[in-house]
């Protein structure tokens, strides 16, 4: 049976057991989420905090620390505060992006309004550190206000190069690595850290969350184009709309001949999008099979991520941390 058609998937079954760990980040993200004297503040965080994800990054600090032996509870801060980081960048993210829907229902910034959603995100932020802090440990805060910074910088350099045509595959893996990867490296890099773990699992550990937030970040890239609005949790070609320039675009354009780059140009660069467009654009990524060499880039991500969780110890966890990385891609079938 496949990944994508089995009865209870990986990020299932790792939650599963996880189950107890969980509670006690949810517990905890609801207490620090409360604010006596703005009620909108837990208003827009419910919002967005219980619809419904998969708790995926916080969960990836829980069976780092447990997979290396952690007995103690500071993990469960950690989780937290990684939820709360990944929580703040969504609801700045939905600002920026002008979006109107997220994991399948309206946006906190359509529901309320762009003032909210970037106060309350700024006040996530300051929640987690407020989280990390009290774990007692300079060496995770150092890595997780370093994670903080890093997406902020990815998300500035997506500002800049995401409407250039010029935009190379170096800079769209430096953007990314910036928004998606830097937290899922950071949040099972503080799992080992905080268990007291040897260097070379802490760095195998860091390996892991960086190969699996690219490969993730490009199968959503990728689903913009040839997923499902259930699949993706938003409107099928936004990226295209918004004019993001994504893998499959990136090398598109690279292969495009006179006709074509001036299509790009207008729909990308001058934003200048008709009606029929989005479909030309998937004609073109189809007639240079830049999907298909996407897919095998996500693929190839996967493997690393992968190939770095085999100098951990083996453990039951380490096997369901073996499927999320194939889950992660098998997503596009």
């Amino acid at each position: 049976m496949s990944l994508d058609t089995a009865s209870v998937k990986p990020h299932e079954r790792l939650a599963q057991a996880l189950a107890s760990d969980m509670d006690g980040v949810n517990a905890l993200i609801r207490d620090r989420m409360a604010s006596e004297h703005a009620p909108r503040i837990p208003e827009i965080t419910a919002h967005l905090v219980e619809a419904g994800g998969k708790r995926l990054r916080p969960m990836l600090t829980l069976a780092a620390a447990r997979m290396c032996g952690y007995n103690g509870l500071h993990h469960i801060n950690l989780a937290a505060t990684v939820e709360f980081i990944h929580t703040a960048t969504l609801l700045h993210d939905d600002v920026v992006d002008e979006s109107n829907k997220r994991r399948g229902r309206p946006t906190a910034n359509l529901l309320w309004d762009n003032k909210s959603s970037v106060l309350v995100g700024d006040y996530l932020f300051a929640r987690s550190f407020q989280l990390m802090v009290e774990t007692g440990s300079l060496r995770v805060l150092d890595i997780l206000a370093n994670a903080s910074a890093t997406i902020a910088e990815g998300e500035v350099l997506q500002l800049t190069a995401a409407q250039d045509l010029r935009t190379t595959e170096a800079i769209y893996l430096q953007v990314i690595r910036g928004k998606t990867a830097a937290l899922f490296a950071a949040a099972t890099e503080v799992g080992g850290v905080i268990a007291g773990a040897p260097e070379d699992q802490i760095n195998a550990l860091h390996a892991f969350g960086d190969a699996l937030g690219i490969a993730f970040q490009i199968v959503d890239d990728l689903l913009d184009y040839g997923g499902t609005t259930d699949a993706i949790g938003k409107n099928i070609g936004d990226d295209f709309r918004e004019r993001k320039l994504t893998l499959p675009v990136i090398r598109a354009v690279a292969l495009a001949d006179d006709a074509e780059r001036a299509f790009w140009k207008r729909v990308i660069e001058k934003g200048n999008q008709q009606d029929g467009d989005l479909e030309h654009a998937l004609d073109i990524l189809a007639r240079h099979g830049t999907m298909d060499s996407t897919r095998d880039e996500a693929i190839l991500w996967s493997a690393r991520a992968k190939d770095a969780l085999m100098t951990l110890p083996e453990t039951e966890l380490r096997e369901m941390l073996l499927d999320l990385s194939d889950y992660v891609v098998a997503r596009l079938n």
